[in-house]
């Protein structure tokens, strides 16, 4: 109980992730360095961001503190034609402010002990109650107000906190272990969704029941070694996290309420092409088809989940989810040191979309469909201490469409669409 109030309390002050979708409900980089080159982060030691990206990568980043702030705007959309009940929406709430800190101090020359915060989340969406479908039947017999048949506002809201103490130990003076045990408390609510009250286990906990928080300690496991001179390879691993129930929601996510962290791993090389030059390549794997209130698949939960008692009920073992699956990730980064004040950098990264056609029609809660992601960024040394690093990134808009889920018995096709921008800034010590 303790933990949740710390927790509570950290997201009051705004430590947390409340719109990042970028690979699936991952950010695309996790510290501000690496969100200027696509996310590459797995073999660098440049900040004290490791809890996050790879904690053996501490040691070699010496004593710093790192803080930050990213401006996200998500821009989500929806749209249903050649049906009964057509509609074209956009998710409102499009501007987001995600705070970043890390913090890093050696134990002599061997040890390092820190601590990493950071968040993610991104099934975050809110329809407004509109006109659109409002004159529709959606083929359930009462009248909708929003794209998913229901009364009054749509949308989902998933926030993770995630708070990574780290530990790291030199084995040699190139190569380097670390540990992060990892505290996650989340927070998820969801509104609108009266119309799918014939397919939960429980009505009562379907929809529009406010916020609810669940916690879970999992682990990131790395190694990072400096092959030779200019070759540095790196690897992280964080199994899947069994997190505490959404008891409010346990008769709209699959396994009564139940929502953990998929497990991931992360591969990495930088090259020193040149004294001035790093180039960096990380590979990263999401396993989202572990985590059932994500992966059930709503086409193979229909008509099942029409039967009371039913396995495919909302809430219950295979109830119907998002449908997504596993996704591989590439991520491409470049840093050019131009002089000893000035950094700059730049990065694409190729994420994979975990939603499939046909998965679409429950995604309008998330639609996590960006694949493409540029981008920018630069450090500048304000003194030998200090400096400011800002990063730029744009994910090119992407959509997934398919027929509508047979439930609503209205035809026609859906699609789910998403672009995304973010700006952010943070500060870095060196002491």
């Amino acid at each position: 109980m303790k933990m949740k109030k710390i927790a509570a309390l950290l997201f009051a002050v705004g430590v947390s992730a409340p719109a990042f979708a970028t690979n699936g409900y991952f950010a695309h980089g996790y510290g501000m360095k690496a969100k200027g080159m696509a996310g590459a982060a797995t073999a660098t030691a440049s900040d004290a961001m490791g809890g996050a990206n790879n904690p053996a990568s501490m040691v070699f980043a010496g004593d710093r503190l790192d803080v930050g702030i990213d401006w996200f705007s998500p821009k989500r959309g929806a749209s249903r034609s050649g049906g009964g009940a057509s509609f074209d929406e956009a998710s409102s709430s499009n501007n987001f402010l995600v705070p970043e800190f890390g913090y890093n101090m050696m134990l002599g020359e061997k040890m390092s002990l820190g601590i990493t915060v950071y968040g993610n989340g991104g099934m975050n969406t809110d329809y407004a109650s509109g006109t659109s479908v409002a004159a529709n039947q959606c083929g359930l017999g009462a009248p909708a107000s929003n794209p998913l048949c229901g009364a009054g506002k749509l949308g989902v809201n998933l926030e993770q906190l995630i708070v990574a103490p780290t530990f790291a130990y030199k084995i040699n003076a190139n190569n380097a272990i670390g540990i992060s045990p990892l505290f996650v408390y989340q927070r998820f609510s969801e509104n609108g969704l009266q119309a799918f009250a014939g397919l939960s286990s429980d009505a009562t906990k379907l929809f529009n029941q406010g916020h609810d928080s669940a916690t879970g300690w999992g682990v990131r496991l790395g190694w990072q070694g400096k092959v030779s001179d200019s070759v540095t390879l790196g690897a992280a691993y964080s199994p899947e996290i069994n997190m505490s129930k959404f008891n409010r929601y346990a008769g709209l996510l699959a396994e009564q309420g139940d929502f953990d962290i998929p497990a991931n791993w992360n591969l990495g090389v930088a090259f020193k092409a040149t004294p001035a030059v790093t180039i960096a390549v990380d590979y990263q794997h999401i396993q989202y088809a572990d985590v059932k209130s994500v992966a059930n698949s709503a086409i193979a939960s229909f008509p099942a989940a029409t039967v009371p008692g039913s396995p495919f009920q909302l809430g219950n073992s295979e109830g119907l989810g998002f449908g997504w699956s596993n996704i591989d990730v590439v991520k491409l980064g470049v840093e050019y040191k131009y002089n000893d004040k000035l950094t700059l950098r730049a990065g694409f990264n190729k994420g994979g979309n975990p939603v499939k056609s046909g998965e679409q029609t429950f995604n309008i809660l998330a639609p996590g469909v960006v694949t493409d992601h540029y981008t920018l960024g630069m450090t500048y040394g304000v003194t030998k201490d200090s400096e400011l690093t800002v990063a730029y990134m744009h994910a090119k808009e992407n959509s997934v469409s398919g027929a509508t889920n047979p439930y609503f018995g209205v035809g026609g096709t859906e699609t789910i669409k998403m672009y995304q921008n973010s700006l952010g800034i943070a500060y870095g010590l060196k002491f």
